[in-house]
């Protein structure tokens, strides 16, 4: 893995976050010599859900209310059903994100998360992947879909499912590296 000493990162997420895609990144993000920080909209803890049933918590190191997107380098987005189901209603979630976009700054999203690209309207005209049964919620929501473990466009970073882990992070870790990526019209 690249060394990302200097960056960091945000990882947003709520309750019923896909474990081991909120687990795995944070690790080896850390692991690259990155700052990353959890941030929820609620302080406290969230809980994670793995598999088939609720997993452990997390610590949240920043509320929504306490974050500045401008303060971070790159998002992460984890999936699971619940957590981006959650987020996506979530207004301060959705500029959250849209920040970092506009701003040029590297945004992972694996499995379910691609519903915030969606709901955010950066998935239109993008290349990206996500859980298979995502496949025409990313199509309509104007994105081009493949079924790759990593897909990558202009700093966008998608994976599938918790298979792809490795690759998602060492792409995402690669991205960042880089730095802001110059935005084109598809």
């Amino acid at each position: 893995m690249q060394d990302i000493s200097g960056k960091r990162v945000a990882i947003l997420a709520t309750h019923g976050f896909e474990q081991s895609e909120l687990e795995v990144p944070l690790k080896k993000l850390r692991e690259a010599g990155a700052e990353v920080e959890v941030i929820s909209p609620e302080p406290g803890e969230i809980k994670g859900w793995d598999e088939k049933d609720w997993g452990r918590p997390v610590k949240v190191d920043k509320t929504l209310d306490e974050a500045r997107p401008e303060d971070y380098d790159a998002l992460v987005l984890p999936g699971g059903q619940i957590n981006p189901d959650l987020l996506r209603v979530e207004k301060k979630a959705l500029d959250f994100i849209k920040s970092f976009w506009n701003d040029r700054k590297v945004i992972g999203a694996i499995c379910h998360a691609p519903w915030l690209l969606a709901e955010t309207g950066i998935a239109k005209d993008r290349r990206l992947t996500s859980y298979h049964s995502m496949k025409t919620d990313v199509i309509n929501a104007g994105a081009r879909w493949e079924d790759s473990e990593v897909v990558t466009d202009q700093g966008l970073v998608t994976s599938r499912n918790p298979g792809d882990l490795d690759a998602f992070c060492e792409k995402l870790t690669e991205e960042i590296r880089e730095g802001r990526h110059e935005r084109r019209a598809a």
